[in-house]
């Protein structure tokens, strides 16, 4: 099954991703083509330039990615 995805990095997508309530993805790089999926998540609860809140936890923005899924959830993101 192919997945196309938007990888969330501005202030300004994590912001809509935020209001429109969409379902954020929480994945660690391992390597060049190899990824971890770290939470299936939910939406955003809040963000800062260093962390995302995404289900009560927090994730640091330099060290994660925030991805949401283009077929599915991400209404024009």
């Amino acid at each position: 099954m192919n997945h196309t995805y938007k990888v969330l990095r501005s202030d300004i997508e994590l912001s809509a991703a935020a209001l429109s309530q969409v379902r954020v993805y929480v994945v660690q790089p391992l390597s060049e083509d190899m990824v971890e999926v770290v939470d299936y998540g939910g939406a955003i609860e809040k963000f800062s330039p260093s962390s995302v809140k995404i289900a009560g936890k927090y994730y640091m923005r330099n060290q994660f990615e925030f991805r949401v899924d283009v077929n599915k959830d991400s209404n024009g993101l």
